[in-house]
């Protein structure tokens, strides 16, 4: 990966660590505990409480990959950086465009 393509990346991580922040920071307000003194209703509670488990199983997904681009951050100028870690061959910068934390090729992701 040649430094310029590097750089894009690290800028592509930077943004998309910016967009998932402001996302958990949504998500973690929706998650709040619903009061049962609040009178909204059987029906509008039962519908509340399951659009808070949806939002809680996004919450721990968009944490996930929140660790995975901070990782990335911290391993761009690693030599290592860029490699698929099951087989060791060039991630296509592509991928690393779009997925930017990607830490396997397309082939060994697949499996």
């Amino acid at each position: 990966m040649t430094d310029k393509e590097k750089q894009q990346v690290f800028d592509r991580l930077v943004k998309a660590k910016d967009k998932l922040e402001r996302k958990i920071a949504t998500l973690r307000e929706l998650t709040k505990p619903i009061p049962p003194e609040d009178s909204i209703g059987r029906v509008s509670r039962m519908d509340a409480i399951n659009n808070k488990s949806v939002n809680e199983a996004t919450l721990r997904t968009s944490e996930n990959e929140m660790r995975t681009i901070l990782f990335s951050i911290e391993n761009i100028d690693n030599p290592e950086f860029g490699k698929c870690r099951k087989c060791s061959n060039p991630i296509p910068f592509g991928r690393m465009m779009v997925m930017p934390g990607s830490s396997t090729c397309v082939s060994c992701a697949g499996f």
